[in-house]
């Protein structure tokens, strides 16, 4: 990002226009931005950064494995609208088959810090390697979902004697953004990402589900919940510029450069032309085979969760 843009970022006013926000069910309530009130799996640990001047935290969960320990880690990254508890049950698949599971919260998610600075795909993946470092792991296969897979993909590139395999399930960034629609305005966006209502909200989440079953409504609660929250605008600026980082960050360019043996999965139903994509990214990584999972949506990890723990099990066998 320029530097003039950067101080427009700074100044611009982290007010919610009254009346902007459409009200949702009564009994959803303002939840905590770093989400202190959302129940983790696991213990939640803490490594300290400094990012930008900023006195920052990463938040993740390193859980050991259930009975013998195959001595192999995997890292699970997540998506741009999700955070580490959503992988509870893929953890829980892994750390049963003997694989020590590292979860961060990237910084700008989960219960990770919120600062407001530039954010990008390199930091995101150095973090990940100090938190492997400060954990004292030197290899480890790398799963990332949605924007996750874009991390995971960048990660991969920027470190390919860390990355024993790679696994990207239904990324973003199948494509160049830059060169299908117009750059916009860090204030568009924000203004955009700050008057998000619960209608939004909640259409926005069903449609990473073929099949809306109760238990995806925790999701929409805390995302509304977020916007009911004093801390909100602070949220709403963190998450356009994190926006704005997978639009100038394209990750198409690294595939043909990937090491590791790489599974490209996800569920054939997100989105039309999701398996002509995710074909494109199998053929121009090297090493990669391709499953997709048929019925499934965006979170097929969620919505598919034994055929999809299964598959990924078999792969990083």
């Amino acid at each position: 990002m320029a530097v003039g843009n950067w101080f427009r970022v700074l100044l611009l006013p982290l007010t919610v226009p009254a009346g902007a926000l459409a009200q949702g069910p009564a009994d959803y309530r303002p939840m905590s931005i770093t989400l202190e009130d959302v129940p983790y799996p696991y213990p939640v640990s803490y490594l300290p950064l400094v990012m930008y001047g900023q006195d920052v935290r990463l938040a993740y969960m390193d859980v050991a494995p259930a009975g013998a320990p195959n001595g192999k880690t995997v890292a699970l990254l997540h998506g741009l609208n999700f955070f580490g508890e959503y992988w509870t049950g893929t953890i829980d698949a892994l750390r049963n088959e003997g694989y020590r599971v590292v979860v961060p919260d990237q910084v700008g998610f989960g219960r990770s810090s919120k600062p407001i600075m530039p954010y990008t795909l390199h930091d995101m993946a150095a973090n990940t390697r100090k938190l492997l470092q400060s954990l004292g792991i030197a290899e480890a296969a790398v799963v990332g979902h949605s924007m996750g897979g874009m991390l995971a993909t960048r990660f991969a590139f920027s470190y390919p004697d860390v990355v024993t395999r790679l696994a990207l399930v239904n990324m973003i960034g199948l494509e160049d953004f830059r060169l299908a629609r117009p750059w916009r305005d860090i204030a568009e966006v924000y203004q955009a990402s700050l008057k998000r209502s619960y209608e939004e909200i909640k259409s926005g989440m069903e449609r990473y589900f073929v099949t809306w079953k109760p238990e995806y409504d925790k999701y929409v609660r805390i995302h509304y919940g977020w916007t009911q929250s004093g801390d909100w605008p602070r949220l709403a600026m963190v998450r356009a510029l994190l926006q704005q980082m997978i639009y100038v960050e394209p990750v198409v360019y690294e595939w043909p450069h990937l090491k590791p043996k790489t599974l490209v999965i996800g569920g054939d139903r997100d989105g039309p032309n999701f398996p002509e994509l995710a074909q494109r990214v199998a053929a121009a990584v090297p090493n990669a085979e391709l499953a997709l999972i048929p019925g499934v949506g965006h979170n097929p990890h969620l919505e598919a969760p034994a055929e999809f723990r299964a598959r990924l099990i078999r792969f990083l066998r």
